[in-house]
Parts: C-alpha cells; structure tokens; sequence
C-alpha cells in the first residue's frame, strides 16, 4: 500500500513505510513527533482531531524530510530544530544535538538550586540549550554562556530570543584561560567534549557523519583536558562554596570526582543517569 500524506494520521503511516527496516519503530515515532512539531500541529489536532487535513505543501517537505532521512542524516539537523527542556532549540552543522541526559543535568541543577538569584556560567555553550533552560527555570539568576565558535553563539542567540530567555552569549576559548574574566560566578555548568578518540567505533554513524567532531571527541591520552581547564577557570572566577557541574563520560567517574578533590571542592558526587550510567559530577569549592 502507498501512503499518501492527506492527514495528521497519515504522517506516522508513511513514515513507517518509506523507513522500515532503516530505523527501529521507536525512532521512527519520535520522528513523527518532531515533524508534527515543526508544523505547530496542537496536541489536541494530534490527539483529538488526527483527521485533520495536510496541506499539499506540508506534504511534499514532509516527503523532502524522509529522504534526508535515508542518508542518515540526523532529524534535528534536517528541520533545523529540536525540543530541550520545552525549549525549541534550533541546530545546525556548528552545533551538537542536545541529548537527553543533558536535560537530566539542566533538571538537577534546577532541583537543586530552588530561588537561585546568582550569576550562572555555561562553559561551551553550543547551541545555547543549557544556559537558555536554567535562564528560563531559574528566573532569577544571570546567565552567561560561552563558546569558542562564532557560528554556534550565532544559533544560541537565535534561540535565546526564540524563547524569550535572557543569557548574555560571549566568545570564550576554555583553553586559554586567560580569555574568560567574570569574577563572582556561583554556578559552572559544562557539557565539553568527553568522548576519547578509541571510542568512535561505538558511536553511531549519523552522529560520526554529520556532527561537529570538535565538539565531541578529546585525545585519549588527555581524556579530561576540558575539565582541567574549565578547574582553572573556576579557580579564579567562582566564589567560596560556588557549585560546579560538569557532563562526563560515564568510563571516568572516578578520575573526575579525585580531581575535583585534589582542586580543593567538597561534597563531591558522581551521579548516574536514567540509564545508571555515571554522567554528571558536581561539587563544591572550598579554596
């Protein structure tokens, strides 16, 4: 049977029928989900009413989107927009795609910082996801992200308008220190680059193809070269029992929190995600 996209409910048929095979039925939902999304169906159009007609022009970008799909390129990539934290990110070429786990550590940091009304540092901003989420969820703080890539602070200030979330963006080289000067910060967040190099023949061939390998990948013989500096930063820039939280590779829980106490913080935990894997460490500076 051919499918033809004349409604809501069709979406989902056709998808499934020109992607079978290529991606597992669960992805293939989450693709409907994000395309319905892209075209500001409403959930009660989605839900209520999936009889509801698709325009012809709808229909053919729909068409469009899976054949991009079938190069393996990623979904967010090719409606140029993803959800985070019901937030509406936009990505690109320049910009990973936030992942879950990070809304994990956006969630926790939020959790654990009810009334905040400090100054809030994103180290590698990306896209802005991060620092647009807490700015939203903790209205009372200042945010401040940064990024060594003038096209990713382009996107993250596209989307901190996008949401109406008020981050100021700046360019910043985490690796030279010197760059960086926001005395007084009391949060550190950082999601860098964790993934070593022997790793890459695990990852997925759409995240290989086609996301920024500088944003992903460090040598293997300096696994926590981006921890050690944002640490450096932090040294002169966070105040007394100011919090750091960082998204780590789950194989390095324990090099991190004994580096995180070697650097003088207390109150250290290595924290698992959904998943139980270990994938945030944050503590608490003393000296």
């Amino acid at each position: 049977m051919v499918v033809k996209i004349q409604t809501i409910r069709d979406i989902k048929l056709y998808l499934r029928e020109e992607l079978n095979g290529l991606y597992p039925e669960t992805e293939i939902i989450a693709f409907t989900n994000l395309i319905k999304t892209k075209f500001r169906f409403t959930k009660l159009q989605m839900f209520s009413f999936p009889e509801s007609p698709v325009t012809g022009k709808q229909a053919a970008e729909i068409a469009r989107i899976c054949m991009e799909l079938k190069t393996g390129r990623p979904i967010q990539y090719i409606i140029g927009e993803t959800r985070f934290y019901n937030c509406t990110i936009k990505v690109n070429s320049s910009t990973l795609i936030p992942r879950p786990e990070t809304e994990e550590l956006v969630d926790l940091i939020i959790k654990e910082n009810r009334g905040f009304t400090g100054s809030l540092l994103d180290i590698g901003t990306g896209s802005g996801a991060i620092a647009i989420a807490l700015a939203i969820n903790m209205p009372g703080s200042a945010v401040t992200g940064t990024d060594i890539s003038d096209p990713a602070l382009d996107i993250a200030r596209e989307n901190a308008v996008l949401n109406k979330a008020s981050v100021t963006f700046t360019m910043s080289d985490m690796l030279n220190s010197g760059i960086l000067i926001l005395p007084g910060t009391d949060i550190i967040v950082s999601n860098p680059p964790y993934v070593r190099e022997s790793e890459k023949s695990r990852m997925e061939k759409n995240v290989l193809d086609f996301e920024p390998h500088s944003a992903l990948f460090v040598p293997d013989a300096e696994p926590l070269k981006f921890y050690k500096a944002i640490l450096e930063i932090a040294q002169r820039i966070l105040v007394m029992h100011g919090k750091i939280y960082f998204e780590i590779n789950e194989t390095l829980g324990k090099e991190m929190s004994d580096m995180l106490a070697s650097e003088g913080y207390s109150e250290i935990r290595v924290i698992n995600d959904i998943n139980g894997k270990e994938r945030f460490v944050t503590g608490i500076k003393n000296d």
